[in-house]
């Protein structure tokens, strides 16, 4: 499913218009990614938490060169899905 799909979900079931099913969705990413980017983790009730995790610093080796290179601790982001969303979707997912 694409962000598209994700608009179009929405007009189909509020019936807002596109324009703003579209500034309503970039308006939501835009806020997580403001919060995660400050340190701040977003907590969803029911769907899952945008939280930011600390990768430790770490040896790597750069192949091509035969050498190794030290990684920097660094931090990213991470989607920690809520128990009832893996609940759900063990539940209803089809494996082909």
């Amino acid at each position: 499913m694409t962000k598209a799909d994700i608009i179009s979900n929405i007009v189909e079931e509020t019936g807002l218009e596109r324009v703003e099913a579209l500034k309503a969705v970039e308006s939501f990413m835009t806020t997580i990614k403001s919060s995660l980017s400050k340190g701040q983790n977003v907590y969803l009730r029911g769907f899952g938490s945008f939280i930011v995790k600390q990768r430790a610093e770490k040896t790597g080796r750069n192949i091509s060169k035969n050498t190794t290179i030290i990684i920097p601790a660094h931090n990213i982001p991470s989607f920690k899905p809520a128990k009832t969303f893996v609940d759900d979707v063990k539940t209803n997912v089809k494996v082909k």
